[in-house]
């Protein structure tokens, strides 16, 4: 699986202060738009702002944009078609699994991780009603605009220092694909029913830090991943408690807005200069933007962070424990050949 590689302060110095501004505005939007599920709004400009190394790349940013769009509205109708047989949508929810999870391991593209997070968060929660399902669908079409507009505007006032485009190359994970991606599938599908019973519909975004461990080849990566994850989550959630008691000292809009721009800030800069793998710290701004778009809205803070932590812990360990089990049994990636394979997966300097 390819791992976007840490920005590079030489070429983009201004990467943390535009993070920052871009959880700003992103929130700016909620108000706005009045949205039904607030945190999809605060997180998703961010996770495909954030993505971008180098100078601006509107191509990807527009295809990111139109993928949120169309594959949660594809989704939608599958679970709204499906949803009334249910052993026939569980198999189909597991044959989209396996698709993502067989386009990653072959050619390590990120386009299979897109399949596999839509297919998460609109099939866990089709199980909640056709309702809740396109409450989603109309939340990822409303937050994908916003991008549309954020996207532009932040590079626009803080460009990149080089103008040179940043190129994935992404690494395919060799050995049995077929039988890596039907054991991710099989793990995810049953990491979905324990989301389900676990999670409300406003959490779900948090879904995502526990199923994105499955997306790695190895069981090396895969319990790396799953530290990474948690780790993300402890400190999203640290600087997201911090946020929310100092709004509470002076609760206005611009008050917010400035603390969720610092925030964004000091975690962009750890993405050029921390000690972690610089996703970490872009995990942990979307863990805080969600915690506290869904603390302010219905939760109570504290509770919220406990249960996110506690959540994302049980079930990226539990799914990185049964894929490694299932893959040791298999032996699928072929050994230390298999493993050679999967090398460069990791966050680069």
């Amino acid at each position: 699986m390819y791992v976007t590689p840490r920005p590079v302060a030489a070429e983009d110095p201004h990467y943390g202060i535009r993070l920052g501004l871009t959880g700003a505005l992103a929130y700016g939007a909620i108000p706005l738009l009045n949205p039904a599920l607030p945190p999809i709004i605060a997180a998703l400009p961010v996770g495909l702002v954030a993505a971008q190394r180098k100078a601006f790349d509107p191509g990807k940013l527009i295809g990111g944009v139109i993928a949120m769009i169309v594959l949660p509205w594809l989704m939608t109708w599958v679970v709204e078609w499906l949803r009334p047989m249910p052993l026939v949508y569980v198999t189909a929810v597991w044959a989209l699994y396996f698709a993502g999870f067989l386009m990653i391991l072959r050619s390590g593209a990120q386009a299979g991780m897109l399949i596999v997070v839509v297919t998460v968060l609109i099939s866990v929660m089709g199980m909640h009603g056709t309702a809740t399902v396109e409450t989603l669908r109309d939340g990822f079409l409303q937050a994908a605009l916003v991008t549309l507009v954020i996207g532009p505007l932040v590079y626009l006032v803080l460009p990149a220092r080089t103008r040179d485009r940043h190129v994935d190359a992404p690494v395919p994970g060799g050995g049995r694909a077929v039988t890596g991606a039907a054991i991710r599938a099989t793990v995810l599908l049953a990491l979905s029913f324990w989301l389900y019973a676990v999670m409300q519909p406003s959490d779900m975004m948090m879904a995502v830090v526990a199923s994105m461990v499955l997306v790695f080849p190895t069981r090396r990566t895969v319990f790396s991943e799953a530290l990474q994850r948690i780790r993300a989550t402890v400190y999203g959630g640290a600087v997201a408690l911090g946020i929310l008691a100092l709004f509470t000292l002076s609760p206005h809009l611009p008050i917010l807005l400035g603390l969720v721009f610092l925030g964004g800030l000091w975690l962009g800069q750890r993405m050029l200069f921390g000690a972690q793998p610089s996703m970490v710290y872009q995990y942990a701004f979307s863990v805080t933007l969600a915690l506290v778009a869904g603390a302010l809205s219905t939760q109570d803070p504290g509770y919220a962070t406990f249960t996110r932590i506690v959540l994302t812990l049980t079930g990226a360990f539990a799914a990185a424990f049964a894929v490694a089990v299932l893959d040791g049994l298999t032996q699928w990636r072929g050994g230390a050949a298999g493993m050679a394979g999967a090398a460069g997966t990791g966050d680069t300097a």
